[in-house]
C-alpha cells in the first residue's frame, strides 16, 4: 500500500470529499458573483445591482448603482477569499480527497448556486434588477436560473465521476 496512510486496524482511513467540495463551492459562489458583476454590470452594462429600483439614466442614479455594485463585489471578494482559505485547509488534511475533477465540479456547483440563489432573490423576489434591465422580467431571467441548474448538474456529475476513479 504505497503512499497510503494506514489506520489503526491496518486499513487506509476513509477519504473525505467534503473539505475540497466545501472549498470549491465557496470559491464557485465567489467566482459566479465576479462573473456576473464583471460581465453584466461592467462590460455589457445591461444591469446594475439596484437598477430596477434606482434607474441609471441620471448621474446620481448611476453613482448610487456603482456604490451598490462595489458593495456586491466586496462581498464576493470575501466569499472567494474564504474559499481559498478553505482550500488551503483542505490540502492540509490527510483524509481529504485531492482531485482536480472534484474541485472543478464543486466550483461549478458553487457558480450554479450563485446563479440560482441570486437570480431567484434579486430578479424574482426583490426585483432589484433583471438580467437585461430594459426588458424587466424576461426570458433572460429564466435562462440565468436554468444556467444555474445546468452548472449544478454538470458539477455534480464531475464529482460523481471523480469518486469512481
Amino acid at each position: 500500500m504505497t503512499g497510503a496512510i494506514v489506520g489503526d486496524a491496518g486499513h487506509a482511513p476513509a477519504r473525505s470529499i467534503r473539505p475540497i467540495a466545501t472549498a470549491g463551492m465557496t470559491i464557485g459562489i465567489g467566482m459566479g458573483g465576479f462573473f456576473d458583476g464583471i460581465l453584466f454590470h461592467q462590460i455589457l452594462q445591461v444591469h446594475n445591482m439596484m437598477s430596477a429600483r434606482i434607474p441609471t439614466d441620471t448621474l446620481l442614479g448611476a453613482k448610487v448603482n456603482m456604490v451598490w455594485d462595489g458593495l456586491f463585489h466586496a462581498v464576493v471578494w470575501f466569499v472567494t477569499a474564504a474559499g481559498i482559505a478553505l482550500l488551503w485547509r483542505a490540502t492540509a488534511r490527510p483524509d481529504a480527497v485531492r482531485s482536480g475533477r472534484a474541485l472543478a465540479g464543486s466550483i461549478l456547483i458553487g457558480f450554479g448556486l450563485f446563479n440560482l440563489v441570486e437570480g431567484t432573490i434579486d430578479h424574482h423576489v426583490l426585483h432589484l434588477h433583471h438580467v437585461y434591465e430594459r426588458l424587466g422580467v424576461s426570458a433572460w431571467d429564466y435562462v440565468f436560473l436554468a444556467s444555474g441548474l445546468a452548472l449544478i448538474a454538470t458539477g455534480w456529475l464531475m464529482i460523481r465521476a471523480s469518486r469512481s476513479n
